[in-house]
């Protein structure tokens, strides 16, 4: 099946049962949704909205965390992975936040970049969920769903998976692609044992096309 078909397949099953694509993060403004997508990283959305209201009752804004320690950072955020590093990553934002950007989260992904905490991944969800631009994040579900499902073949890195995934995705989709990809993968096509049974993809999916030749 050429990859053009494919696509077109997955977008509208998706349209058709996931009508309503929406990160599963907690928050009521910018600056929380970049501190739990900063938490989320290798963690689940689950574990950060368990830990994120407490941390915003004492950190509501980032003034006040740009001039927190990191042990007060990390008592509040220790159930998260890696609590140590992210504690440190979400000051550094903080005080950057600050110094540079009159405390707002910056709407430009090259400015985004810049604070500490933020790959790739984190400013895509930003501009795209905050700001509503063009842009598809690759988490590990996205990852090992694109390559799972044939979207993204031959793809050795989440870049190379975004690339082919913004390539082949019309623009207006790309935010709610990655939404799509990311619900896909935590509750149907998941790492160790994907439910073949409820997936309406499997008479397309290249995964699953490769097992029942076996």
């Amino acid at each position: 099946m050429p990859k053009k078909e494919l696509y077109k397949i997955v977008i509208k099953y998706f349209e058709a049962n996931i009508p309503l694509a929406e990160t599963e993060l907690h928050y009521r403004n910018n600056y929380e949704l970049l501190v739990a997508v900063i938490l989320s990283a290798q963690c689940t959305d689950k574990r950060v909205n368990i830990t994120t209201p407490a941390f915003f009752e004492v950190f509501p804004s980032p003034q006040l965390l740009a001039n927190a320690t990191t042990a007060e950072v990390f008592d509040l955020i220790k159930s998260i992975s890696y609590p140590n590093n992210k504690a440190k990553s979400l000051i550094g934002m903080a005080k950057m936040l600050m110094a540079d950007h009159k405390g707002e989260v910056p709407s430009d992904w090259d400015e985004l970049i810049k604070l500490p905490g933020v790959g790739r991944k984190t400013a895509n969800v930003i501009v795209s969920v905050a700001f509503d631009k063009p842009a598809i994040a690759v988490d590990t579900h996205v990852f090992r769903v694109a390559q799972r499902i044939g979207l993204a073949t031959k793809s050795k890195t989440p870049l190379e998976v975004e690339k082919q995934l913004v390539k082949n995705v019309p623009t207006a989709l790309h935010g709610k692609f990655h939404h799509w990809m990311i619900l896909h993968g935590r509750y149907t096509c998941t790492a160790r044992n994907p439910n073949h049974e409820k997936c309406g993809l499997k008479d397309v999916c290249h995964y699953y096309l490769s097992l029942a030749k076996k």
